[in-house]
Parts: C-alpha cells; structure tokens; sequence
C-alpha cells in the first residue's frame, strides 16, 4: 500500500512587529479595546504553514482510504483457504483495515492435481505476483505443510521476491503465518518456525499470536490445531473440515494482525 509527499512551505517571514509600536490613533468618543495578546506561538509557525491536523480515527491514510492486509495463500484441498477466508473477516472486523485474498501461482500440471484429487480453484480470489506485496500494509501467509516445512508452492513464491529482498522493499511490514497439516504431529509448529527465515531476510516483522486466544488455546477435550505462532487445522486424510474453534483462532489472528497493522501506521 505509496507514500505521498509533502508540500514545502515558503520560507518568506513575517515583518517583526515592535514590542513598543505605537497604537493607532483612535477617536475620542470610541473607547480604546484593551490590547490583545498574540499566542506564545505566534512567530513559531510560517504565516502560510497549515495548521495540525487531527489524527484520524479510522486510518492514517489520506480520503478515508483503508489499510490493507493482504492474506497470501496456497491451499491444495480448501484447508488453508478456508481458514484464510476466516482470517479476512477477522482483518474486516477492525475499523479502518481491510483483508485482501491472493493466492500464489500453482505448480504441479493439472494432470498431476488431477490425479491427487484436489478441487478447483476459486477463480475469485486472484493470483499475487511479488512485486504487488509491496502496496500490503501488513502480510499474512497462509501454507500446508510438506515434512515439517512449506509447501513448494509457497516456497516457489518466495524465491521469486529475490528483487524485493535485494532493496528491502518489504522491511518493516509486519507479517504472520497459519498452516495446515495432516496429523498432529505433522509440523503445526516447525512449519511457521521453518518460515520466518524468509520474514528475516526480508527485514519483515514476525508477528505471533501467542496466547491472545485466551482460554481456547488450553483446551485439551478436542482435537485442534493451531500455535502460539499462527492459527491452523488438521486436515487428516484430506477429508477433516476444520473445527469452530480452529476457525475461531483463524478470525483472531486476523483481528490481531489488523490491530497491530494500524498501531504501526498511526505510530
């Protein structure tokens, strides 16, 4: 999401004002209005110098425009997305920021998805190239996990930003991640600590969850997926829907990330 630049003010000052100027002669019948007092900051701001302006409530971008979150994603079965989808209402959810979904280009040929069974993809959410995650205000990257690690699909991804990484266009923008693995003890951690490499070379900002979920995050009745590092499903065979509470996790992320997004802009 450019920067705008700012108007240079004139640097003609004001004529100085004597401290002991004479008043103006005034007629004998008017009565003299006692002497006003300029403001102590007076001579402090050039006479063509806009005044402050108040913070806005909603954003710090100009025209009401919001800030974006964009949720970039690769998703094989409907995991990853379906939680992404989660994670937008929660961005939405906070005044002044909005989610915007991508995915990452795929890259097995159909006839290999074919045979592995995976569904179509929604061709309303449209594919990201790396040069378009510089407009994002903030990122959150969404991948099911292969041994442990991401995808190739996203790691296919992140090799094409070499151009953003070799003039740092992404440092400073806060970033998250949410996964999907197969079992419990597939990766739900290893796959977002795996990633933030990529974050580092980048100059990114890591940003965790930790425990903000609250009580739903020490619940030991249901199977469930999701860590201090990001929200997540288990996906099982392929077959698993995610859970309310994974979905739950899912939408406070994006809440949070949202919320972490505008206190760095406002900052």
């Amino acid at each position: 999401m450019g920067k705008g630049a700012g108007c240079l003010h004139s640097k003609k000052k004001p004529p100085p004002v004597a401290d002991d100027a004479p008043a103006p002669t005034v007629a004998a019948a008017a009565p003299t209005p006692p002497p006003i007092s300029p403001p102590d900051n007076a001579h402090a701001r050039e006479p063509d110098a806009p005044a402050r302006e108040a913070a806005s409530s909603s954003s710090s971008l100009p025209g009401g425009a919001k800030l974006k979150v964009f949720i970039v994603f690769y998703s094989m079965y409907g995991h990853v997305e379906g939680l992404a989808k989660r994670l937008k209402k929660g961005v939405d959810g906070v005044e002044g920021v909005e989610g915007v979904l991508y995915r990452v280009p795929e890259t097995l040929p159909i006839e290999v998805l074919n045979q592995m069974r995976a569904p179509p993809k929604d061709d309303a959410i449209p594919e990201i190239t790396a040069a378009e995650l510089t407009a994002a205000d903030g990122v959150l990257f969404g991948f099911p996990t292969r041994y442990g690690s991401m995808a190739a699909q996203m790691k296919a991804f992140f090799d094409s930003t070499g151009h953003l990484w070799k003039e740092q266009k992404l440092a400073g923008k806060p970033a998250g991640f949410f996964v999907s693995t197969g079992t419990q003890g597939g990766g739900q951690e290893t796959t977002a600590w795996t990633a933030i490499t990529q974050l580092a070379h980048h100059g990114m900002l890591f940003v965790p969850i930790g425990y903000t979920f609250g009580p739903g995050m020490f619940k030991m009745e249901d199977i469930r997926g999701g860590t201090p590092y990001g929200a997540g499903v288990f996906a099982g065979d392929g077959t698993r829907e995610p859970s309310e509470t994974e979905m739950a996790l899912a939408e406070h992320q994006g809440k949070y990330m949202a919320v972490v997004v505008k206190k760095l802009a406002q900052s």
